[in-house]
C-alpha cells in the first residue's frame, strides 16, 4: 500500500479571483481550483473552494497570500479591492476552518517567494519580486527567507518615491513608482498626451474595427492596447512605456543600493508587454546605476506567471509550520 503524499494547502486571494491548491514538498501542484471573488460573503466562497480542493486529503499546514495592506502580527487583512474585508481576521478564520497551522503574507511577497523557489529567481541570494499590474507590489527574499517586516508590508516598492517633486499619488505620497509605471497610470498618461488606441501611427489603419481590437475588444483603452501600439511604434505609446520603465528603473536602482539585491523578477499583466517594457527598463537601469554592485543586478521576467503566488504560499507553509520543519526536497521544475 503506497504512503499518502504529504501536502500543504496554498491559498491566493485577489480582488477578482480566489485560488487554492494542494502542493507537495517539491512544489508540484496535485490538485487546484479557482472561484470568482464575490462582492460579499468572500470568506464563504473561500471556504467552499478550500473544501473542494482539500476533500479527502489532510494537508499539514496552510499558506495564504492575500492582497493588502495587511497586518501579519495580527493576522488581519484590508485589501483595497475587497471592500467587505477591513481588518478581517483571515489567518484565524482559515485556521479555524481547517484546523491546521496557518501562515499569512502579502500576495506580492508570495510571488517573490514562489519565483525564488521554483522560478526565475531560483537560488538568488537577495531577490526582489515585483508585480506590475493595476497597481505595483513587491516582496523580498533574502538568504532564502521572506523579509516581511514588523507589519508584514516590507517590499512595498510601488510606493517608493522616485520623484520628490512628482505627481501626488492616491496613497498620499508624491512621486510614487505606481503613479508612473502601473498599467492604468501609463494608459492615463498616454491618453492625456494624445494617444488613441489603434491610431494610424501605430497600426497603419485607423478603421473602427482596428481601434476596437486595440482597446481590448470593449472600446475601453487598457494596458494591452498600449503595449500593442508601443510595439507597432506609436510614439506616445512608446513614450508611456519609456516613462514607466524609467520609474521602475529608479526603484530597482534604489532598492539594490539599499539591500544589495542580486536579482529582480518582474511579473504581472504589464510584464506581459515583453521587450516593450524590458528594453527601456534595461537602458534606464544602465543610465541610472553607478556603483558596480548596483549595475550587477539581474532583471528577469517571471518564469511562473500566475502560478507564482500559489507556489510562494505553499513554500511559506512548508517553511513556517512546526509539522513541516524538515527541509523540503529539491524543487520540482515548474518551468
Amino acid at each position: 500500500m503506497s504512503t499518502p503524499t504529504s501536502t500543504v494547502l496554498a491559498i491566493d486571494i485577489g480582488g477578482t479571483k480566489l485560488a487554492a491548491a494542494l502542493v507537495d514538498a517539491s512544489g508540484a501542484i496535485l490538485r487546484s481550483g479557482t472561484a470568482p471573488t464575490p462582492e460579499r460573503e468572500v470568506f464563504g466562497a473561500l471556504a467552499g473552494l478550500v473544501g473542494r480542493v482539500a476533500e479527502g486529503n489532510r494537508p499539514q499546514a496552510v499558506g495564504i497570500g492575500c492582497a493588502g495592506p495587511l497586518d501579519v502580527a495580527a493576522g488581519t487583512v484590508s485589501p483595497v479591492n475587497i471592500a467587505s474585508w477591513r481588518d478581517f481576521p483571515l489567518r484565524d478564520h482559515v485556521r479555524e476552518l481547517t484546523g491546521l497551522p496557518t501562515v499569512l503574507a502579502g500576495d506580492a511577497q508570495c510571488f517573490a517567494l514562489g519565483e525564488h523557489w521554483l522560478g526565475a529567481g531560483r537560488g538568488s541570494a537577495a531577490l526582489l519580486g515585483v508585480v506590475v499590474s493595476t497597481g505595483i507590489g513587491g516582496g523580498l527574499v533574502i538568504d532564502g527567507v521572506p523579509l516581511l517586516g514588523p507589519s508584514g508590508n516590507a517590499g512595498h516598492v510601488g510606493h517608493m518615491s522616485v520623484d520628490p517633486y512628482g505627481e501626488r499619488c492616491p496613497c498620499g505620497g508624491r512621486g510614487c513608482v505606481e503613479r508612473y509605471a502601473s498599467g492604468p497610470n501609463m494608459v492615463r498618461w498616454a491618453l492625456e498626451n494624445g494617444w488613441r488606441p489603434g491610431s494610424p501611427a501605430a497600426s497603419g489603419a485607423g478603421d473602427t474595427a482596428s481601434a476596437s481590437r486595440a482597446a481590448g475588444g470593449g472600446g475601453v483603452p487598457d494596458g494591452r492596447a498600449l503595449a500593442r501600439d508601443a510595439g507597432a511604434g506609436d510614439p506616445v505609446a512608446v513614450a508611456a512605456f519609456e516613462r514607466g520603465a524609467r520609474a521602475l528603473a529608479a526603484m530597482v536602482v534604489s532598492a539594490t543600493a539599499a539591500v544589495d539585491l542580486t536579482t529582480v523578477v518582474i511579473g504581472g499583466g504589464v510584464a506581459g508587454a515583453g521587450e516593450v517594457l524590458f528594453g527601456p527598463l534595461s537602458r534606464a537601469i544602465d543610465d541610472l546605476a553607478g556603483l558596480g554592485f548596483v549595475r550587477a543586478v539581474q532583471v528577469r521576467p517571471t518564469a511562473l506567471g500566475v502560478r507564482a503566488g500559489l507556489a510562494g504560499a505553499a513554500k511559506l507553509a512548508w517553511d513556517s509550520s512546526p509539522a513541516t520543519a524538515a527541509r523540503p526536497p529539491a524543487p520540482h521544475d515548474a518551468r
